[in-house]
């Protein structure tokens, strides 16, 4: 946890160098109950006052157009993990809970969720969480919507058995833009 000069703490970067994949600008700060004002319900709040995120639905295998599946992986890797829960949540009501794409996005929430209790202090809690999350993990494909999800299910066994410092990091395997693999000598269509 960082500890600002107003006295308030939030979740330390996980990599400040990590790469992000979305356009959308962070919020102003990661919330942290009892050290920052509540998203949502307080005035102070980044997301006063805001509409709920109602993203488009779309199929897994079109995730790559997805802004707000790529802005919630940001969000996860950059420790806004209250944030990204949020987001992913809106993405889990739009897949449908029941469906193995909601499966998956449950299990992203509930892996935020235990960084998020895992750096309040509230180890029992985040270790519940991350065992549900691993569960829901074992029930999609091994590679998922850009995730390789055999690697991010070791990543996180291993920090929450404490044999990694820092919480998994989610790299999307981003699918080839052909524009940019043009040689700039043919035509741009």
């Amino acid at each position: 946890m960082l500890m600002h000069e107003s006295g308030t703490y939030e979740p330390s970067l996980l990599s400040a160098d990590w790469p992000r994949y979305s356009h959308q600008p962070f919020p102003c700060y990661r919330f942290v109950p009892g050290s920052t004002p509540h998203p949502r319900r307080d005035p102070r709040g980044h997301s006063y006052g805001s509409a709920e995120a109602t993203p488009p639905a779309f199929s897994p295998d079109a995730w790559p157009d997805s802004e707000a599946y790529r802005y919630g992986i940001d969000l996860y890797n950059f420790a806004y993990w209250w944030e990204c829960h949020d987001t992913f949540e809106s993405l889990w009501h739009m897949a449908g809970t029941k469906t193995q794409q909601g499966n998956f996005f449950q299990a992203l929430i509930q892996i935020a969720a235990a960084n998020f209790k895992r750096a309040l202090g509230a180890s029992a809690s985040a270790e519940k969480l991350a065992r549900y999350g691993l569960t829901r993990f074992s029930h999609v494909p091994p590679h998922y919507m850009g995730v390789d999800v055999e690697a991010l299910t070791q990543d996180v066994r291993d920090y929450f058995v404490g044999s990694r410092q820092q919480p998994a990091q989610i790299q999307l395997a981003l699918p080839a833009d052909p524009v940019r693999e043009m040689p700039p000598s043919q035509p741009r269509q």
